[in-house]
């Protein structure tokens, strides 16, 4: 299964002949990818991309080859950003390391980052690696859009009708909701009708599954 025809590779190397190769590699098996020489150019993309956010919500799949040692900022310390941001998380890092950074790219690996290739790489088990990141960036993206939408449509709720939803996935009958609301049940049967149908349910046991989602 080939990632979403929109999803992007972050090339974030400071050696050009990598960042070219590896952008080569990345066409040859059908993946888009973007190139940037230091990690400060990377942050500022990610400025312009997402102006004004201190939590960049993306809205593509995507993931980051990250070098290890560059001049400047390090990939360490970028990755120290993204790990505070939450990219890390919806775009995966794999780290590219030379033999000396693999202790440290291994303790990176157990902090959040999803792998790391030791230079010099196999070119399809790199890919490879890259394809399982870009999907499983893809299932996160779509756990957060659909996490998203139903605090949408709870916002869509009124207090009362609040009320009514968090005693009716507690289990309680109408004639206890009303009771417990001081409402007669018939406004209760109508409150709850209009949860259901705001939240998109048709039962009790639906909608307690979606909030457990949420």
């Amino acid at each position: 299964m080939q990632p979403a025809h929109n999803a992007c590779v972050f090339i974030v190397d400071d050696d050009a002949s990598v960042r070219d190769a590896m952008a080569w590699l990345l066409r040859s098996r059908r993946l888009m990818s973007e190139a940037f020489a230091s990690a400060d150019d990377f942050e500022r993309m990610l400025q312009e991309k997402f102006p004004g956010t201190q939590a960049p919500v993306p809205t593509q799949a995507g993931c980051i080859l990250l070098d290890v040692r560059m001049p400047g900022q390090s990939g360490l310390a970028l990755f120290e950003t993204l790990i505070g941001n939450g990219l890390a998380h919806t775009w995966p890092v794999i780290f590219l390391t030379g033999h000396a950074d693999v202790p440290t790219a291994v303790d990176s690996v157990k902090r959040g980052a999803f792998d790391f290739c030791e230079k010099p790489f196999s070119d399809n088990a790199l890919v490879d690696r890259v394809e399982h990141a870009l999907m499983l960036s893809e299932e996160r993206l779509a756990v957060r859009l659909q996490s998203a939408g139903l605090v949408s449509r709870l916002e869509e709720l009124t207090e009362r009708e609040r009320d009514v939803m968090q005693l009716v996935v507690s289990g309680l009958p109408n004639k206890l909701i009303a009771d417990q609301l001081d409402i007669s049940v018939r406004t209760v049967e109508v409150h709850r009708s209009r949860v259901f149908e705001k939240m998109d349910v048709k039962s009790a046991v639906e909608l307690a599954n979606l909030l457990r989602e949420l």
